[in-house]
């Protein structure tokens, strides 16, 4: 049996590995799927950071072994430090359309200018707060929405919850890299030609990437796999924990 972690990205709670998470547990899995601190507040004030999401994944890993531990999209920097420093109990990192972000360095600072302008923009209509795009807004700002027709993209709109401000503006603190824990992208809406591109161009948030603990799985489908090809998305998980 493995004990998989499994943390989504922004705007989404555990809801969102459901379709992924059933095949696992029938399997004989554990799955323990995880909604970020922050994401169930709807208005109002929250403290929640990058950092203090990561102290979250770090307390639960405490309490498990050998764990499979996955990231998608802006979880993915979460997973990267909270497996840095709870690594003994991490067997394995997967990293779901995502990559890891340098101490420092927060998710605005990872957008391209105009789509930061754009982010900033919808945070000062929502009081400091990040909700969810539309599917068209998204596509303009260079997220992929494929395999997700529109009656599935409202549902999971409509259960979204808006992002705080720790979470946009923050970065995490990272532990010291282990180059012994075998780390996965499952590259979605780029190839592993787009990452080693940007990788020798020496683009900071995908440098690390070129070191051999990482390598590459390729899942085409849009940003969110779990909504857009979850059967598959369970199959590469099943493959990554079958090799610790």
């Amino acid at each position: 049996m493995t004990t998989y972690v499994l943390l989504p990205g922004f705007w989404l709670g555990s809801w969102a590995w459901d379709e992924v998470a059933a095949p696992l547990r029938a399997e004989g899995h554990e799955v323990i799927a995880l909604t970020p601190g922050g994401v169930a507040e709807r208005g109002g004030e929250s403290g929640a950071t990058i950092e203090s999401r990561v102290d979250d994944v770090v307390e639960v890993l405490r309490g498990h072994h050998d764990v499979v531990l996955v990231g998608h999209s802006g979880g993915g920097p979460v997973v990267v430090a909270a497996a840095e420093r709870a690594r003994e109990h991490v067997a394995r990192l997967v990293l779901v359309d995502s990559g890891p972000l340098p101490e420092g360095v927060s998710h605005l600072d990872f957008l391209p200018p105009a789509v930061r302008a754009w982010v900033e923009k919808r945070r000062a209509e929502h009081g400091g707060w990040y909700p969810m795009p539309t599917s068209e807004q998204l596509a303009e700002n260079g997220a992929s929405t494929e395999g997700i027709d529109d009656a599935l993209f409202a549902q999971v709109h409509a259960r979204s919850t808006a992002e705080p401000a720790g979470t946009i503006t923050g970065s995490a603190r990272r532990g010291p890299p282990d180059p012994t824990l075998p780390k996965t992208v499952i590259a979605c809406s780029f190839t592993e030609a787009d990452a080693r591109g940007l990788i020798a161009a020496g683009i900071p948030t995908f440098v690390e990437m070129g070191g051999a603990a990482w390598s590459f799985v390729a899942l085409p489908t849009g940003h969110w796999p779990m909504f857009s090809r979850p059967g598959a998305l369970a199959e590469l998980l099943l493959a990554e924990g079958a090799a610790v």
